[in-house]
């Protein structure tokens, strides 16, 4: 394992099935503390795994982020809409672990998962961001996106209720290729 200023050199790479337990345990720190994501109960290890056979069979990536040999954060591709006609276009999910945030990871990783959506053969990724009115939510995520090219195409505003807030949408778009 590489090494810089004596930390540990990040490692992105395909996510395997054996992954998902720590995918499950990333994802859970947002549902019971946040409003990253509008899912009020974790999903357990098992439903990670259905969710990466999927998009396995799909030929979406998901990818995960390794610091010291732990998956510190993971990116995954989900299909925009169920209408053949929306194929080429995929919605992203991005998360690091508690910890892990502000360090350039999940930009590298995001940057390794655009390029694996485009050699996947599709077009557009989109992402939908909550936001809360003050901005106190969703500001990280929203400029990550926006240095990666992403641009805000829609505000859909209350549309989630969550930890006793009323919580925004933003959503972003950027094309590939």
């Amino acid at each position: 394992m590489a090494e810089r200023n004596g930390a540990p050199e990040p490692v992105v790479r395909e996510a395997g099935i054996g992954d998902m337990e720590a995918v499950a345990g990333i994802y859970a720190h947002y549902v019971e503390s946040g409003v990253a994501t509008f899912d009020e109960e974790p999903r357990s290890a098992d439903a990670w795994r259905a969710r990466f056979k999927e998009s396995a069979e799909l030929g979406l990536p998901f990818l995960v982020a390794e610091v010291g040999g732990e998956v510190a954060g993971y990116a995954g591709a989900s299909p925009w809409k169920p209408k053949a006609a929306y194929r080429y276009t995929v919605e992203n999910s991005v998360y690091l672990a508690p910890g892990r945030t502000g360090g350039g990871l999940g930009r590298l990783l995001m940057e390794r998962f655009l390029r694996a959506c485009a050699e996947a053969g599709l077009k557009q990724v989109v992402a939908v961001i909550a936001d809360t009115p003050d901005g106190a939510q969703g500001g990280a995520s929203r400029a990550l996106h926006a240095r990666l090219g992403f641009t805000e195409v829609g505000r859909m505003e209350r549309v989630g209720y969550k930890h006793g807030m009323w919580v925004d949408t933003v959503i972003m778009q950027r094309a590939l290729g």
